[in-house]
């Protein structure tokens, strides 16, 4: 990231490039459309929100959702959902002990999506508590290559209590499962195969991490002065693309590091096939900087090359503002080779806001899992994204949800 480099040394403000940035960078404008919802009580300060672009099921949580344009005309999704309401839990416990992934359908890109059925769950509910992803199942991202559908997702086990003196040994069991994350694919040829359950599962993990770096508390962690690469410690929020450059497909993920303290990196793992084997590079992607040179913390990448653009181009959400200059919000990035990135010319593709149909905007406190629908020549059309009024971490009844939003796009 030079351009953005140059700026940090010279102490200016982050948003400003080089020559040589501006000189290929698209001057893309993405903004959100309205959507068709309302809010319960006073828009100031709103307790519920619900209408045809706002997708909830009553007693769960619903979360990150992707969509896809089946071959019937018909908007095919994919989402995270786990029950709401057990006692003792929360939302910020329970995604991590009990999430499944469901499928709803609708005629419609941006509203009436139906809830159809739970189409993926831990193995441990088929009786096998071993398989490595056994505890749960989260992240979906639905993509199509070669006439197949492939549903690519993360999953995690127990590797049980640790022995005393280990650095795992105080770890209680969400925080053993949260530490084996990794992602696995599902392949099928139908949603109607999908439903009935004939799919191939993949039974060893696409990806793993290679190191396991933290001072303290970590499973199995690696030894003392391992670098922490990109997929330290787990491996989540996956999203595919193939090259057409290099004809072969790129797997995105986020690791997680201490710098002390978390914050989320990212790489990627180059396959000749849609099912792998994946092999990670070297290299963090989306490497924004903070002012003391260690990366700044995002997660949940999207990644899609743009023919139209002869891009790639990346959403990601930018926990510190570093990226867009605005806490906890979504970043756009660009990339001619899907590996250096930059931020594009106007970084911020979306604030944490709901434009409705009566011309009233409401704040949330989450707007995250972005996931995009595309034209043909790779631009923008739909978001859906996961999302909540409130913090949601302390919850337990069902109060988050996915939107979806059309979006303008302009080039200048």
């Amino acid at each position: 990231m030079k351009g953005i480099l140059t700026c940090f040394k010279g102490g200016i403000l982050l948003i400003c490039f080089t020559n040589s940035f501006l000189s290929w960078a698209q001057n893309i404008t993405i903004a959100p459309g309205r959507i068709d919802a309302r809010v319960v009580g006073l828009k100031e300060c709103p307790n519920e929100i619900m209408g045809a672009s706002i997708f909830q099921i009553p007693n769960y949580f619903v979360w990150g959702a992707s969509v896809i344009r089946g071959d019937d005309g018909k908007y095919h999704m994919l989402f995270s959902l786990w029950e709401s309401g057990a006692e003792g839990g929360s939302f910020v416990k329970d995604w991590v002990l009990q999430s499944k992934i469901g499928y709803a359908v609708s005629d419609y890109p941006d509203k009436g999506f139906r809830f159809q059925k739970i189409v993926l769950k831990g193995t441990r509910y088929h009786g096998d508590n071993v398989s490595w992803d056994a505890q749960m199942v989260h992240n979906p991202h639905i993509k199509k290559f070669n006439g197949k559908y492939y549903l690519y997702y993360i999953g995690s086990k127990d590797p049980g209590e640790q022995p005393q003196g280990s650095t795992g040994e105080n770890l209680d069991k969400r925080a053993r499962v949260q530490q084996s994350l990794c992602i696995g694919v599902l392949e099928f040829d139908s949603f109607e195969n999908l439903l009935l359950g004939n799919f191939i599962r993949s039974k060893q993990p696409l990806l793993t991490p290679r190191t396991r770096v933290k001072a303290n508390n970590i499973v199995n962690g690696s030894p003392f002065g391992t670098v922490a690469k990109p997929d330290n410690i787990i491996v989540v929020n996956p999203s595919v693309v193939y090259n057409p450059k290099i004809q072969k497909y790129m797997l995105y993920f986020k690791g997680n590091v201490y710098e002390p303290h978390w914050k989320g990196v990212h790489g990627v793992a180059i396959a000749d096939t849609p099912k792998g084997p994946f092999k990670p590079l070297e290299n963090f992607v989306f490497d924004v900087r903070m002012p003391d040179g260690t990366l700044a913390s995002t997660e949940d990448p999207f990644v899609w090359y743009s023919p139209k653009l002869q891009q790639y181009m990346a959403i990601v959400k930018d926990f510190t503002g570093r990226l867009t200059g605005h806490k906890k919000t979504l970043a756009l990035l660009s990339s001619t080779d899907g590996i250096v990135w930059d931020l594009t010319a106007k970084p911020l593709f979306m604030e944490r806001k709901l434009h409705l149909m009566d011309g009233s905007v409401i704040e949330v406190d989450r707007l995250e899992r972005p996931q995009l629908l595309l034209s043909e020549d790779g631009m923008p059309q739909y978001l859906y994204a996961a999302s909540a009024l409130g913090n949601v971490n302390v919850k337990n009844d069902g109060s988050s949800f996915n939107v979806q939003i059309p979006l303008e796009v302009e080039l200048e």
